[in-house]
């Protein structure tokens, strides 16, 4: 269930290579720090590769996920190059309303 919101939330469409970056890792974490103790991380790993793979072609941040995760399986195995983003504003509500026209 937490797997197919991620990909919701990074199926967004075109976005900058650095957004897309961020996004990307960020799903990894939050699909990776939901998954239940008693399952095989491996087998979830595919699985998530599966069901994510057909949107990484119009998706850059899916496409992002979709490498870690791949990456991840791989071996020998490897540490991810994984970051939180920067803090910074985006603008708030102003943003938001100039967005949306309102």
């Amino acid at each position: 269930m937490l797997l197919e919101h991620t990909i919701l939330q990074l199926d967004i469409g075109l976005v900058p290579p650095d957004r897309a970056r961020e996004l990307g890792q960020l799903g990894y974490m939050q699909w990776l720090g939901a998954l239940p103790g008693n399952l095989g991380y491996r087998q979830e790993a595919e699985r998530a590769y599966s069901l994510a793979c057909p949107f990484a072609v119009t998706s850059p941040a899916i496409a992002i996920f979709c490498d870690l995760v791949n990456t991840s399986i791989r071996s020998p195995l490897a540490p991810l190059a994984l970051s939180m983003p920067a803090k910074r504003r985006r603008g708030g509500a102003r943003a938001r309303r100039a967005l949306t026209g309102g």
